[in-house]
């Protein structure tokens, strides 16, 4: 006779994508996702919704410091002007509806000065460097945010790294500021130059090209273009640009000798990018004698490499005509732009990295490899997944806005619509004189791009998702007709 077994019944295992009702309630950013019933909780998309409401609370204070009658130079900002320079300010971009140099006072000014620092650093940046200052513990949870802000792939020795980062961003602005003073000390004085050279620095750095050249002597456009100037604002917008996990490797290739595949791409792409776009900035203004007609030749060679450097991530708008761009250059701008800064930089766009892993695709596939190779490495097809993602909304997103400024603002192009559109989103901030014709609407319009081409796409689609569940049953394939 056979012996009976009692089976005892198992708990049921606890899945990763769910989260304790009763502390989830407990928590300030739950509190908001728990809206939404029925929705699994990802934890990721729970830090990626942190960092979008934490960068929404500065644009909110930065909104009411520059709204105060003290930070205009003279009555009070409209409440719009505060909003609109608040969010440009945190999104790092520089477009703007006022004058700075003109119409924010001395405080106004160091308000957006800390704006653009704050924005550049990262909302997360900042939050767990005041936790250590005051003494208070910083979580596992916020470890893993400050990694998904910093765009790292680990989160070990992240409390260290953010140390490091913020005393590099310190460092590599002083040096920047110091450099600036000496060339300005001529032609502004030595207090003045002071000022200039730490506000352009920070400006330069965090990518955010914002200037007070406007309230130079002659009182118009004065942007110094000389070879210390322009050299000095391409390194800081470069090295904001590059990238917080480039600048670790490059910070430790003296002991490991080596660069990880991201710091290798990101350099690479960010190398054939710029000398591209020198060159055929170059060409195109050496035809038709446009905005730099009457420069010579290596002056030309100097304000087209400026451009190439500052257009993908730094918009500083250095000539008057500027808005009588060339068509030709116009659409080179534009495609610098959309592509942008490196990941967990200062800058937006789609990135560098995902440029460069749509672009070895399509030179994998033209050669019949069924991998994204990149030397002795193999890039993950979800790499390529999450790229298609992200130029797919950038790309609508860019339209939509396009259409709607379009259809919406008056004596608009559909060039200067779409500079306006693709500048924001890329948080570039170059413009050829549309934003302070906009209408309330456009601004707000703006204002949301800007906003989310900051955060990142990628991380808005995170905060939106929902898990992936492997289905029950799985369906045949067929092929479809493409190209």
């Amino acid at each position: 006779m056979k012996k009976r077994v009692a089976v005892t019944e198992l708990p049921p295992k606890r899945s990763g994508t769910t989260i304790d009702k009763a502390r989830f309630e407990r928590r300030p950013i739950q509190k908001v996702i728990s809206r939404f019933p029925g929705r699994p909780i990802l934890p990721h998309a729970e830090r990626a919704l942190g960092l979008v409401v934490g960068l929404g609370l500065l644009v909110i204070v930065g909104t009411i410091l520059l709204w105060l009658p003290i930070s205009a130079a003279d009555g009070q900002l409209a409440l719009n002007e505060a909003f609109f320079t608040s969010v440009s300010a945190v999104a790092t971009t520089g477009l703007t509806i006022i004058t700075p140099g003109r119409d924010l006072s001395v405080f106004g000014q160091s308000v957006l000065s800390v704006l653009m620092q704050l924005g550049g650093l990262g909302f997360m940046v900042t939050a767990i460097t005041v936790f250590r200052l005051i003494g208070r513990p910083v979580t596992f949870s916020e470890r893993l945010t400050l990694r998904d802000s910093l765009g790292l792939i680990s989160a070990r020795q992240i409390l260290s790294l953010t140390t490091v980062t913020l005393a590099s961003v310190l460092m590599i602005e002083a040096v920047g500021a110091l450099v600036l003073w000496l060339a300005w000390r001529p032609i502004f004085g030595a207090g003045q130059a002071v000022y200039y050279a730490i506000f352009h620095s920070i400006s330069a750095f965090t990518n955010s090209s914002f200037d007070l050249f406007t309230t130079t002597p002659n009182g118009v456009l004065n942007f110094p273009t000389d070879a210390v100037t322009l050299l000095t604002l391409s390194v800081l917008i470069f090295l904001g640009g590059i990238g917080i996990p480039v600048v670790s490797d490059l910070a430790r290739w003296r002991s490991s000798r080596k660069l990880s595949l991201h710091s290798r791409l990101a350099l690479a792409t960010s190398a054939v990018l710029i000398v591209a776009g020198t060159i055929f900035f170059f060409a195109a203004e050496k035809k038709f004698q446009g905005v730099y007609a009457g420069d010579s030749s290596a002056q030309l060679l100097l304000l087209s490499f400026f451009h190439s450097v500052s257009s993908r991530t730094s918009g500083f708008v250095i000539s008057a005509s500027f808005s009588q761009l060339e068509p030709a250059n116009g659409l080179l701008l534009l495609a610098l732009m959309f592509i942008g800064a490196s990941p967990a930089s200062m800058g937006g766009g789609i990135t560098t990295t995902t440029f460069a892993v749509l672009m070895l695709a399509m030179w994998n596939f033209a050669r019949g490899s069924p991998e994204i190779r990149a030397g002795r490495r193999v890039v993950p097809l979800e790499m390529l997944y999450k790229a298609t993602a992200i130029v797919t909304a950038a790309t609508a997103v860019i339209i939509v806005v396009t259409w709607l400024l379009l259809y919406t603002q008056d004596n608009i192009t559909l060039a200067q619509a779409l500079i306006e559109s693709t500048s924001a989103f890329a948080t570039s901030g170059v413009s050829v004189g549309v934003t302070p014709r906009l209408n309330l609407f456009g601004q707000l319009l703006i204002a949301g791009l800007m906003f989310f081409g900051r955060v990142g796409t990628l991380t808005i689609i995170i905060a939106l998702t929902r898990p992936s569940v492997v289905p029950p049953v799985r369906y045949p394939e067929e092929r479809i007709l493409m190209g």
